[in-house]
C-alpha cells in the first residue's frame, strides 16, 4: 500500500495568506496546486512535506488567461499560475495566438488530470519529461515569482535549475506566466509517447516569427531527452534566413545533438535522439505555417 508520511494541512485564503503560512511553517511546507504530481510522490515517500498548504481556494485569484489590451498588459498574454490544463486547452485566445498551448494540452494526461492539474503546479514540479516547461521555454515566457518582500520576474530558461528544482525560493510562490506576442508569429508542439496521455518518449516545442520573408525570432525546446534542453545554436541558425525544409532539418539536427537522453523502458538513447530531431523539424514546419497564415 502506498501511504504518505504524516503531515499537517492548511488551506490558503489568499496569495498573501499562503506566503504568510510559508514564512511561519518554514522549508518543511509545500504548496499544493492540482496535486497530480506532488501527491503520487508523497505516496511513494519521494516527497515528505511536514505541511501542505492547499491553494485550491485561490483559483479565482490566480486562474485566468488575459489578453493584451489597453489596461497596461502590453504585448503579452498573462496566465495565472492556477489556470487548469482544461482551461488552457479550451481557450480561444490561446488557440488563435499561442496554438502551442492547446497542442501540448491535447497530449497531456487524461481529462481527469486536466480538470484538476494547473500550469503552475506542472512548471514548479520541474519534471524533465513535463510538457509545458518546453512550451514556455520555446515561446520565451517569463515567470512571475512573489514573496512577502515583493515580486520578481524570471525568464523560463532561468526558472528551472535542474530536475525538480526551480528558481522559486523558500517563502515564495509562482503566481503568473507572461508570454510575449509577436506579429506574424506561430508556434507548435510535437510529441511521441507509448500511449495516449503518457509521459513523452521525446517531444519538441518550437516558435517562430517572420518578417520580410525571413525568420526574425525562433525558439526550440525539447522534452524527455535531458534536463532543460534548449539549443541557442539551432535558434541562431534560423534567424535571418528564409524558412525551408533544409533549414528546418539543419536546425533540428543541432537541437538533437544538444540533448542527452538515456536508454530506459521507453526507448534507447539513439532512438530518443532521432525522435527529438524529427519532432523538432515537424514543430518548426508547423509553427512556420501558422506564422505565415498569421502574416497573410
Amino acid at each position: 500500500m502506498q501511504v504518505p508520511a504524516p503531515f499537517e494541512y492548511e488551506r490558503a485564503t489568499s496569495v498573501d495568506h499562503a506566503l504568510d503560512l510559508l514564512a511561519v511553517l518554514g522549508p518543511g511546507a509545500r504548496l499544493l496546486a492540482g496535486g497530480h504530481s506532488l501527491l503520487p510522490m508523497m505516496k511513494l515517500r519521494l516527497a515528505t512535506p511536514e505541511y501542505l498548504i492547499d491553494l485550491d481556494g485561490l483559483a479565482g485569484e490566480l486562474g485566468y488567461i488575459r489578453e493584451p489590451g489597453p489596461d497596461g498588459l502590453g504585448d503579452e498574454i498573462r496566465i495565472g499560475a492556477l489556470t487548469r490544463h482544461r482551461e488552457l486547452l479550451e481557450s480561444e485566445l490561446l488557440a488563435q495566438r499561442l496554438a502551442i498551448f492547446p497542442d501540448a494540452e491535447r497530449v497531456i494526461a487524461d481529462p481527469v488530470v486536466r480538470n484538476r492539474g494547473t500550469i503552475g503546479g506542472a512548471l514548479c514540479q520541474a519534471d524533465p519529461s513535463e510538457d509545458l516547461s518546453a512550451v514556455c521555454a520555446a515561446v520565451g515566457a517569463r515567470m512571475v515569482i512573489r514573496g512577502l518582500e515583493g515580486q520578481r520576474v524570471v525568464d523560463m530558461r532561468e526558472f528551472h535549475r535542474g530536475p525538480y528544482r526551480t528558481a522559486v525560493d523558500d517563502g515564495e510562490m509562482l503566481v503568473e506566466i507572461r508570454v510575449p506576442i509577436r506579429p506574424a508569429g506561430g508556434s507548435a508542439y510535437e510529441k511521441v509517447g507509448r500511449r495516449a496521455g503518457d509521459w513523452a518518449v521525446a517531444a519538441a516545442a518550437a516558435s517562430v516569427s517572420i518578417a520580410d520573408g525571413a525568420i526574425e525570432q525562433a525558439g526550440i525546446a525539447l522534452t524527455a531527452v535531458g534536463a532543460g534542453v534548449t539549443s541557442a545554436e539551432a535558434e541562431q541558425l534560423l534567424v535571418g534566413r528564409a524558412p525551408s525544409e533544409g533549414l528546418f532539418g539543419a536546425a533540428a539536427e543541432l537541437a538533437a545533438a544538444a540533448c542527452s537522453p538515456v536508454s530506459d523502458q521507453r526507448g534507447s538513447a539513439d532512438y530518443k535522439r532521432h525522435a527529438a530531431g524529427e519532432l523538432a523539424r515537424r514543430a518548426l514546419r508547423r509553427a512556420t505555417g501558422r506564422a505565415l497564415r498569421a502574416q497573410a
